[in-house]
Parts: structure tokens; C-alpha cells; sequence
């Protein structure tokens, strides 16, 4: 009967029942029942229940050369902070065999700190010569130095064996891994003759780490030359595809994707993540839409369909939450209220309550200028975090409530602060000139951050408080290297005002301390010229640009997104590709003439580039593509109450005057989230940044 009770341990709902009948005479049972009762504790993470056991059962049975690995096992198994007791137990016991030993590594391992590396050392050289031998505890060995962070050490052990398996290349490819080092676990991967699944992931998830067009060229040619059967591995798959997307080529990963049976929440989750780094949202969206169809395409009964409709209502709000996280970033992403609130209600209600979504939420109403269902959701969340606090503050910030946002932070629990919520509501300051403020919460950050420094770099260097923003540069790098973002910051803060002189001098100090960073320079350099265009110095501006394009650089495209009867659209500036392109020209002309008559003088300083014969300041400024936006706006609604575009540039100062006007001409609100913040365009011809951007 003791067996058939066991039976029923491993591991089923019964369990906890069995466990308790049997806990007032455990000692009476046989080894083998308090085995499986510490497994199916193990299986089901029952931490209370496993956790009583060892002190339920006696001295003698506990050091039993079964119970013991029992014990250290299911400690080791839960990874809930439970490592520590199985390294408790480990020093209990005399004589440890190979299996104790390799599972004190993983214990070790799970823990990762400086403190279990020392003990990984020390047990290591006390163990038996044979032990060294063994590739269990090879692997689990090299699995412990790497993840508490030795990898040279890790490396050493690695050259001293002769015979490696498949195992023991694993740990050290995801060792490297772990540890930043892609590149090496790519020279690991080289050595191995005949790679198995596991590893071929390993090597992809190493490329993915690079994102590099080296490392995009090597997934190509691994992956063409890799098993077919092993591409009928979903885990695989992800990786490959996740490798494709890191390093950039959108399109091959969605050929690849279109051409597997495979499509799994986790490939599907890739996807969307994929596109969403990539700078692709609505493809996001596009993907998390062709979940359900992809399975009512598998089905041909109506039947089968309509049960498949009332299953997957059901259990797919059961499953990876990363699918729906996914979808909530893409929406953030796009930032279009319109968009968010009818995607946001296929989310099941049970999902609603979670605080995780809550948290994404917040942060994505936030992004769509909706201030009013933030706060709401803010109010509700169930488990309210640094996450969360973190999210309302920063959704303050972009729509120009800075007060608000100081407000929350000082009302912040003290142990949730953290060097996120230090740069929300340093950024939000930054947005709003609050200097004073900022500069009192900076003072009493005890440990400063390269990221928290920026920031405060940013909001001295928006207000023109560029001698107290370099000697902040100064103070840290006195201590630090030089960090680009913060020249960033003060070159941005000068072609605000147009200081070409202060932003020559930056520059060049840029080009002396990154002489490495080609690509960064490129922003650099396409600022320079503009605070040179906008000064009128064009001959400058030129020049800056044509050493641009010898080098082959690329200027990052202005692109704003809107959503027009229920479809998201894209306009570049003088974009030609609407099929209604004539009709918004025309408009975009008719509103011009209507700017003109109000009284409005077209800027040229904010053209960076010379006119072509065909062009006039006001076709290439009519041109931007936000104006475009707003123009096909009006051609399907004369009256709009709101418009919404997001644009992945700063708006420009012409095209800022220019939409305050016409929120009041048309009487209709417009809001624009551009890279920096979100502009909320009154219909009294007030802009909720206060004109300072």
C-alpha cells in the first residue's frame, strides 16, 4: 500500500493530502516513498511542503546515501532562493559522491555570486583526481565558474580536457553567452564537428548577441547548411529567427517564418519582438492578429471552428504572457489612442488584473498622450512596484505634467527608487525647465549612475546651462571614461540654440574621444550641419553633408504615423505613395494659403539641406511628413475633433508654430508624439510643452 500511495506523489493534485497524512510517521516510511514525496514537491514547486520534510525526517534517515541527494536535489530543483539550503546541506556530509558534488555546482551556479564562486574553487580542488575526469562534473564545473563569473577560469578548465562532449561545448557557448562574450562562444562553436540542436541555439543566440552584419552572415550560412529535421524544433526556430531580426534582416525572418508549419507562441513572440526592435510595430501588430488565423486556417468545420473560437478564448489567455506584453509595446510603440483601445480589448479580462500588463498599460496610455486611463490603471494596480511608479512617472514626464511626475516621485516608497525612477524624473524636469528641482534630486543621489549623469547633462544643456553641464562631464570623467550620450546631450542642447561655435567645439571633442564610434558620429555630424543651416552658414552645412555621403553614411528617414478609418498609415516626407496623393497636396496647399493669410512666415533656418531649382521654402517645409499626415486628415473628415501622429523625429520649430495654428483654424486637436516628447496641440493654439522643446 506505501507504494501505491507514492504512486500517486509524482506529481498530481492529490499530493499535498498524501504528504500530510504520512508527515506525523514519516520516519516509518521507506526511503523510496520520501524520495518521491521530495520529487513530487519538486515538480509542483510546493516549497512549504518539500521544506518540511527534511525536518520531519531523522538524523539517520537524512544522511542516507538516498534521502541526502533527495534533499540536496530538491533545493537545488526550485529555483525560488532555495540554492542556499542545498549548500547548507552539502556541508553536513563527509564523504560528497560525483552526484552530490555536481549538484552543489548547480546550486552554486543558480546563485552566481562572488561567495559561491570561492566555494566552486575550493570544493574543486579537494575533490578526488577522478572526480576531475568525469564529464558531469566537467560541465558543471565550467556551468559554476561562468555563471558566478570567472570565465577565464572556466576557459582554463576547458583546455585541459581532452575528451570534450557536446555538453561540455555547451557550457562553455552559453557561458560566454551569459558573460557579453559572443565572440568566443562563436570560436567554440567553430571547433565542433557534428553540433546538436542545443547548440546550434547557442550559436544563434550568440549571433542575436552581436547583431552585427558579420554575425547576420554567419546565421545565414549555419542555418543553410543545418539539418532540416532540427528546424522542426519551435526552440530553435525562435533562436534563428531572433538572430535574424537582432542583426536586422526583417525580411529573410519573415520568409523563413511565412515558410514553417511551426508558428508557436514562442515563434510568434520572436516575431513581434523582432519587428518591434526593428523599429516595425504595426508588423507587430500584424502578427499577433494571424495568431487566431493561422488556426481557424487549420480548421475547415464549422464545428471545429467555432469550438477552436471558444477554446482559444479560453486558453490562450492561459498562456505565455509574452505574447500579450509584446502586443502592448507594440502599441506603445505606434502611440495612437484609436489603435490602443481597440487592440487592447481583444486582452482577456483575466489578463487585465495582472499586474505586469497593468504596468505595460500604463506605460503605453502614457505613450498615446491618454493621461486620464494611466492614472486610472495606476489606481487599480493590483501590485503595485518600482515598475509601476516608474511607468506613471515617465508617462507624466512626456505629456509636460512635470509637477505631477516630481509629485509622484517624492510620494515614491523610498525602496522602490531606483536608477530608473531617477532618470524619469530627471527627464521630466529636463522637458519642463525645471533646473532647480532637478538639480536638488541630483544632489542627493548617493550613487550616480553614467545614465543619471546624462540626464542631468540633458536638462542643464536644454535651459543653456552649458558651463554647469560640462563640469558635470568634467566631475565624472574624473573618475570614468568619457561616455558619448552625455556630448550628445550638450551638442543637442546647443543646436537648440543654435550655437554653432559651442557645437563645433563639441564635436570635435566627440571625434577625439570616440574615434571608434563611425556610426554615432553620423547623428553628431547630421546635427552640426543643421546648427549651421539654421545660422545660414550653408556653405558649411554642405560640406558636412557631402563628407556624409562619400563616406556612405546613411541619414535616418523622418517618418509619422497616423491611423485614418480604422488603418495605420505611413507618410515619409514628400511622400508620393498614398493612393490619394494629389488630394493631399491640394489640401496641404489649401492649409498653407490659410497659415499665410493668418500670418504665418515659413522659417528657413529650419531647411538643412539647398534648395533644389524646383523647390521653395514652403513646398520643402510643407513637405515634413507630419504636415502630411494632418493634410490627409482633413481630406477624409473636414471637422476632425482630435488627430494623432507619432513621428520618429524631432519636431522641427516651423512645423511646431505652424500645428498650433492650425489646431486653432480647424478647431480640431492635434496631438504629436515626437522622439523626444508628446506635443499636445490646443484648439486655443497652446501647446502643452509651453514652446519648450
Amino acid at each position: 500500500m506505501r507504494h501505491t500511495h507514492s504512486k500517486t506523489l509524482i506529481p498530481t493534485p492529490t499530493h499535498p493530502e498524501l504528504i500530510d497524512k504520512h508527515k506525523n510517521n514519516i520516519d516509518t516510511c521507506s526511503n523510496w516513498v520520501i524520495i518521491q514525496a521530495l520529487k513530487a514537491c519538486s515538480e509542483l514547486r510546493d516549497i512549504q511542503r518539500g521544506s518540511s520534510i527534511p525536518n520531519l525526517v531523522s538524523s539517520r534517515l537524512k544522511h542516507g546515501p538516498y534521502i541526502f541527494p533527495s534533499l540536496i536535489h530538491f533545493y537545488s530543483y526550485i529555483r525560488n532562493k532555495q540554492a542556499k539550503k542545498a549548500i547548507d546541506l552539502f556541508s553536513e556530509i563527509n564523504s560528497p559522491d560525483k552526484f552530490i558534488i555536481n549538484l552543489l555546482f548547480n546550486a552554486c551556479a543558480q546563485l552566481g555570486t562572488a561567495k559561491e564562486l570561492s566555494l566552486v574553487k575550493k570544493v574543486s580542488l579537494n575533490i578526488p583526481k577522478s572526480f576531475h575526469s568525469d564529464p558531469f562534473i566537467q560541465t558543471s564545473l565550467i556551468d559554476a565558474l561562468m555563471k558566478c563569473g570567472d570565465t577565464l577560469a572556466a576557459q582554463s578548465l576547458f583546455d585541459t580536457i581532452k575528451t570534450r562532449n557536446l555538453f561540455i561545448y555547451g557550457a562553455m557557448m552559453k557561458g560566454f553567452i551569459i558573460n557579453s562574450m559572443a565572440i568566443k562562444a562563436i570560436n567554440i562553436f567553430n571547433q565542433i564537428k557534428n553540433p546538436d540542436r542545443v547548440l546550434y541555439l547557442l550559436f544563434f543566440n550568440a549571433c542575436a548577441q552581436l547583431g552585427t552584419e558579420e554575425a547576420l552572415n554567419l546565421t545565414k550560412k549555419v542555418s543553410s547548411n543545418i539539418p532540416q529535421v532540427f528546424l522542426s524544433d519551435s526552440n530553435l526556430l525562435s533562436s534563428l529567427l531572433d538572430a535574424l531580426m537582432k542583426c536586422g534582416n526583417t525580411i529573410y525572418a519573415q520568409s523563413l517564418f511565412e515558410r514553417s508549419k511551426i508558428h508557436t507562441l514562442s515563434v510568434y513572440s520572436v516575431m513581434m519582438k523582432g519587428f518591434i526592435i526593428n523599429d516595425m510595430a504595426p508588423k507587430a501588430i500584424d502578427i499577433f492578429n494571424n495568431i487566431h488565423k493561422d488556426e481557424f486556417q487549420r480548421e475547415n468545420n464549422q464545428d471545429k471552428i467555432l469550438n477552436l473560437s471558444n477554446k482559444m478564448k479560453n486558453e490562450f489567455s492561459r498562456s505565455d504572457i509574452t505574447i500579450y506584453l509584446c502586443l502592448i509595446k507594440a502599441l506603445a510603440d505606434i502611440g495612437i489612442f484609436s489603435i490602443s483601445q481597440s487592440v487592447v480589448q481583444q486582452i482577456p479580462s483575466s489578463y487585465l488584473s495582472d499586474y505586469r500588463i497593468q504596468n505595460s498599460l500604463i506605460s503605453m496610455w502614457g505613450k498615446t498622450g491618454s493621461m486620464d486611463e494611466a492614472e486610472r490603471i495606476f489606481k487599480t494596480v493590483s501590485q503595485l512596484d518600482h515598475i509601476g511608479y516608474t511607468a506613471m512617472i515617465n508617462s507624466y514626464g512626456l505629456n509636460g505634467m512635470s509637477m505631477q511626475a516630481v509629485e509622484l516621485f517624492r510620494k515614491m516608497p523610498k525602496e522602490f527608487i531606483d536608477e530608473s525612477a531617477y532618470v524619469c524624473v530627471l527627464n521630466a524636469c529636463s522637458h519642463s525647465g525645471l533646473v532647480a528641482i532637478a538639480r536638488s534630486i541630483f544632489n542627493n543621489i548617493s550613487i550616480k549612475t553614467d545614465i543619471i549623469y546624462t540626464t542631468m547633462i540633458d536638462c542643464l544643456s536644454r535651459a543653456a546651462v552649458f558651463d554647469e553641464a560640462q563640469q558635470l562631464i568634467d566631475q565624472f570623467e574624473r573618475d570614468h571614461m568619457p561616455v558619448w550620450s552625455m556630448y550628445m546631450a550638450l551638442l543637442s542642447g546647443a543646436r537648440n540654440e543654435k550655437n554653432a561655435n559651442l557645437s563645433q567645439n563639441i564635436f570635435d571633442r566627440m571625434k577625439k574621444h570616440f574615434p571608434e564610434l563611425k556610426s554615432s558620429l553620423v547623428s553628431a555630424s547630421i546635427l552640426l550641419s543643421n546648427v549651421y543651416a539654421s545660422t545660414g552658414d550653408h556653405e558649411k552645412a554642405s560640406n558636412i553633408r557631402m563628407e556624409l555621403e562619400k563616406s556612405g553614411a546613411k541619414k535616418k528617414v523622418g517618418l509619422s504615423i497616423t491611423e485614418i478609418d480604422g488603418k495605420i498609415l505611413q507618410f515619409r516626407a514628400h511622400d508620393q505613395s498614398h493612393p490619394r496623393s494629389t488630394d493631399i497636396y491640394i489640401e496641404a496647399d489649401r492649409i498653407s494659403q490659410e497659415l499665410i493669410e493668418y500670418g504665418h512666415k515659413y522659417d528657413s533656418s529650419w531647411i538643412t539641406r539647398p534648395l533644389q531649382p524646383d523647390e521653395t521654402i514652403e513646398s520643402v517645409l510643407c513637405g515634413h511628413s507630419e504636415r502630411l499626415a494632418i493634410a490627409a486628415h482633413f481630406i477624409d473628415n473636414r471637422k476632425p475633433k482630435i488627430i494623432q501622429i507619432t513621428k520618429n523625429l524631432r519636431v522641427c520649430g516651423d512645423c511646431h508654430r505652424v500645428t498650433k495654428i492650425i489646431a486653432a483654424l480647424r478647431q480640431c486637436e492635434i496631438v504629436v508624439r515626437d522622439a523626444n516628447r508628446i506635443h499636445h496641440f490646443y484648439t486655443n493654439g497652446q501647446c502643452s510643452c509651453n514652446d519648450y522643446f
